[in-house]
């Protein structure tokens, strides 16, 4: 998917001169990176904004046209207001052909509804992961890497080993690490009640531990009746 940004040169800078930019609908910014010096920009607003809404503009080599003059850059970072939708900054980094890159893209989990652990044994997939850090050239950097979750049983879970990727494309681990990408388990809600369950059957006590009537009754009986005869013999020995 190709990509093109329109940017202009910025002749003036400062906090002033960004205040002003924004108040007319513009974006400050900057492109540095590969064998050229760093060079400020400035954006329209509003196309700069829609086009941060798809998700290939973060995970994607784009095409800067500077006033005419088309370079190869990649999204390095994004400044938004606190609390309003407003991009006050933006820096893409140029990329070289033959010079490998590191980026962030992002995860696709399909087939989850088809797995056994959530098709036979009513499981959810908890996502550990959204997106992977990789490491390839500019031509084989892909919009996203698709994880396949048809095999997973209840319980299993799916690191980034696991992952089938894109030729060209390794990501970016440290050490021998090997994170958590995607598990299937049983819902936190299913599992509570199973335990107030268990637990309510514990409580309950069996037909041996539950006296009976008759059993209560007896002693009692038995002690009237040894009073009786004890009054009788005392009777007897006054006689």
């Amino acid at each position: 998917m190709q990509i093109e940004v329109n940017a202009q040169k910025r002749t003036k800078q400062g906090t002033g001169a960004s205040r002003r930019l924004r108040r007319e609908g513009k974006t400050p910014g900057i492109v540095y990176g590969g064998n050229q010096p760093a060079v400020v920009i400035e954006l329209d607003h509003n196309a700069l904004h829609h086009q941060l809404r798809q998700e290939a503009f973060h995970a994607s080599v784009l095409t800067l046209n500077l006033e005419g003059a088309k370079e190869q850059v990649l999204l390095r970072s994004v400044n938004m207001h606190p609390f309003r939708l407003e991009v006050q900054h933006i820096d893409f980094q140029r990329v070289l052909a033959d010079v490998r890159i590191q980026m962030k893209v992002p995860l696709h989990f399909i087939n989850a509804e088809q797995s056994p652990g959530v098709k036979l044994s009513g499981g959810i997939v908890s996502h550990v992961m959204s997106d992977l850090e990789i490491r390839c050239l500019p031509a084989d950097l892909p919009e996203f890497i698709e994880v396949d979750l048809k095999d997973m049983a209840l319980g299993h879970t799916v690191h980034v080993k696991d992952l089938q990727l894109p030729k060209g494309v390794e990501a970016i681990l440290h050490g021998n690490e090997n994170p958590s990408v995607a598990v299937v388990q049983i819902p936190r809600a299913l599992v509570a009640d199973e335990a107030v369950d268990a637990a309510a059957a514990e409580t309950v006590p069996s037909a041996s531990e539950v006296p009976t009537t008759k059993q209560s009754a007896e002693p009692a009986v038995a002690e009237k009746g040894g009073d009786k005869s004890d009054k009788k013999s005392e009777k007897s020995d006054k006689k």
